[in-house]
């Protein structure tokens, strides 16, 4: 089974990205932003638990996060592999992945980072705030303090898959064609 973390800050191109990694490994894609939405929707246990939470501003913790993970592998045993988008973001959701995916008796196989200059990073996304509409996408500050918040806080999370020989950097910066080329030289390495 194919495990994958894409990384990279706002704007890297994680999305673009990962619709052709998707569609060329077969993988299911686990956005965390999106199970919540899901699980909200069809009015889970989990889903329920997560917007009480959110209605009052509060983040939702790991343990929710996983167990909806676990659900989402539980659905899906047959499946090529998972790409994780959007998670983990600290060293203890790491950890925990890692704990479930064990569970299963399988883990991460690879971390692929996209890596963009902060100068790129602001263009791009002043840029799909235009065409997107999405406020966040509009502001310049906003956007520094997103920048400046992945880039202190995921990090960490980068060099904890390094010290397990499973992080691969990528540069971001090119023909979208030849980044997924290079994305996919990285996939079969692992």
């Amino acid at each position: 089974m194919l495990n994958l973390i894409l990384f990279g800050p706002p704007g890297a191109g994680k999305g673009t990205q990962s619709e052709k990694i998707i569609a060329k490994y077969n993988l299911i894609h686990l956005s965390t932003g999106d199970l919540l939405r899901s699980e909200i929707q069809a009015g889970t246990e989990l889903g329920l638990k997560a917007k009480t939470l959110m209605d009052q501003g509060i983040l939702v913790p790991d343990e929710v996060v996983i167990g909806m993970i676990d659900n989402k592998l539980k659905e899906h045993r047959s499946a090529a592999g998972f790409i994780f988008d959007g998670f983990p973001r600290t060293v203890k959701q790491a950890e925990a992945l890692d704990n479930l995916l064990a569970s299963y008796n399988e883990g991460i196989s690879v971390m692929v980072a996209l890596s963009v200059d902060d100068d790129e990073l602001l263009a791009r996304l002043l840029n799909r705030g235009k065409t997107s509409g999405r406020p966040d996408d509009q502001n310049e500050e906003l956007i520094a303090k997103r920048i400046q918040e992945y880039n202190s806080k995921t990090k960490p999370v980068a060099d904890y898959y390094q010290e397990q020989g499973k992080f691969v950097a990528i540069n971001g910066i090119g023909e979208i064609d030849h980044i997924f080329g290079e994305i996919s030289e990285a996939i079969e390495a692992a």
